[in-house]
């Protein structure tokens, strides 16, 4: 009996020592679970970074704008008459001075022939006045107002030419006929216009500027001119208003354009591309813009430590094919592909993105 006793107690305490020993093992494999756990990292997320090549930037700007001639005047009736002679028609070329119409002579050559003999007549009144003065005949008193007499005849004989000079009409300015708004025959008042003169050279291309594009503007710059005749031109900047259109808030500025064979006319549309003053900047494609956390716009880069960051950006120039920036210190690594997976602070693993794929990358933006 006691044998028998002795023997189940071994049993149970086998038993209980087996049981035991897997509750143990159990526990002790979900202890070590953890540890392995946190001793195996996970991958780190890739992203494709492009080297920042700071460099020198000059960029432009194209505007839509007008030719538009440089120097426009009318020429005028002078005086009173009808014109005998028209000598211009529309399109015609004519330098200063030349003559435009010749109105009729309302007597004005019988004016200067009278008045010409006016001044023969008192000059030869002086002269023999003067001999009878040295002769002492005359009192020298006299030759004062003789000599006045001569003054005041020639006078109204240059009176007299003006008004006759008036009969002629001349072109005020060197420059194209655009428009004959009279006929021979037709009787003219003074101030009566005769033709339109508009000057083709140089020729000017207007375009008007917003106030945030103005600051890199400047007298002298250099800009080309593509009409949308498909004719192109050089010009340089001639003049940039000081003050803002007070309808559209924008700038007028001038571009100069040689025109010695009158090719580019007026009022013709034309798009003027302006290059900038240069400045540092790098080129992206435009996928890599983004926003950081505050609303700015940025670019991600990544740190020596491996953390992203967004640092803000400008934008210098936006081409059809790229765009230009500026933000970024030279040789930072930006992130062109991936950027908008990760946020600031997050570890990564920087890819390079270089050569063709690099260049494929912006020809997609």
């Amino acid at each position: 009996m006691m044998y028998s006793r002795i023997l189940a107690l071994l049993v149970v305490v086998a038993a209980t020592l087996w049981i035991g020993s897997g509750v143990l093992g159990r526990t002790e494999d979900a202890s070590e679970a953890p540890a392995q756990t946190e001793t195996a990292a996970e991958p780190l997320f890739r992203v494709g970074v492009m080297e920042a090549r700071v460099e020198q930037h000059a960029p432009s700007i194209a505007l839509s704008g007008r030719t538009e001639a440089d120097d426009s005047a009318t020429a005028v009736a002078r005086t009173a008459g009808s014109i005998v002679e028209l000598r211009v028609e529309r399109g015609d070329l004519v330098k200063e001075g030349d003559v435009v119409a010749v109105l009729s002579d309302e007597a004005r050559e019988a004016q200067v022939a009278q008045a010409q003999a006016l001044v023969d007549q008192r000059r030869t009144d002086l002269e023999a006045k003067l001999k009878l003065i040295e002769r002492g005949i005359t009192a020298a008193n006299e030759r004062d107002a003789l000599e006045a007499n001569l003054r005041a005849a020639e006078a109204a004989l240059a009176q007299a030419e003006a008004e006759l000079e008036r009969g002629t009409v001349r072109a005020p300015i060197s420059g194209v006929i655009s428009d004959v708004p009279v006929t021979t025959g037709q009787a003219l008042q003074p101030n009566s216009a005769v033709a339109e003169v508009i000057a083709l050279d140089p020729m000017l291309a207007v375009i008007e500027v917003a106030e945030r594009q103005l600051g890199g503007i400047e007298v002298g710059d250099r800009a080309t001119v593509r009409l949308v005749t498909g004719e192109t031109a050089e010009g340089v900047v001639r003049f940039v208003s000081p003050s803002a259109s007070e309808a559209t808030r924008t700038y007028r500025v001038d571009v100069e354009v040689a025109n010695p064979d009158g090719a580019i006319p007026d009022g013709v549309t034309a798009e003027v591309e302006l290059e900038l003053a240069p400045a540092p900047a790098m080129r992206v494609a435009r996928s890599a813009l983004t926003f950081s956390p505050e609303g700015r716009l940025s670019v991600k880069t990544v740190g020596v430590d491996g953390a992203v960051a967004s640092v803000p950006v400008s934008v210098v120039e936006d081409e059809s094919a790229e765009i230009w920036i500026a933000g970024p210190q030279d040789g930072a690594e930006v992130i062109v592909q991936g950027q908008d997976f990760v946020k600031d602070g997050q570890q990564v693993e920087a890819v390079p993105v270089e050569g063709a794929a690099a260049r494929a990358l912006i020809s997609r933006s």
